[in-house]
């Protein structure tokens, strides 16, 4: 399961694009089903079954337009494990020469993710 999800930015190109940071507790845990939704200018992207695990993005009004013409946005998500992608305490001086110039591999993926929004009163 995510221990924690981060919006670290939203784009507008074709289509609303937004990245993700998402932290996991086991490198072998797979189980990350993201859903989004809008509520008054505000996009929501959350984790299916979690509800205390959320983050939340106020969109400009370009890309509120764009996502509301399209019914969904394209996810960029950059997974993290807590203990194998933290801080490191001992940094190389020069990483390109140094014995541990290799860095730790960064899962990530995109995903066009369908938008709910709520249902407009009458």
């Amino acid at each position: 399961m995510a221990t924690s999800i981060e919006i670290t930015k939203a784009t507008l190109r074709e289509r609303v694009v937004v990245d993700v940071n998402v932290w996991m507790d086991d490198p072998e845990d797979h189980d990350f089903s993201p859903r989004a939704h809008m509520s008054e200018g505000t996009l929501h992207i959350q984790n299916a079954g979690q509800d205390e695990v959320s983050s939340t993005f106020d969109l400009e009004e370009e890309m509120l337009v764009a996502a509301e013409r399209d019914r969904l946005i394209e996810l960029r998500v950059k997974f993290g494990v807590h203990g194998m992608h933290g801080t490191l305490t001992h940094k190389t001086p020069l990483p390109r020469s140094g014995p541990n110039a290799k860095k730790l591999a960064e899962s990530r993926w995109k995903t066009l993710l369908p938008l709910e929004f709520p249902p407009k009163s009458r």
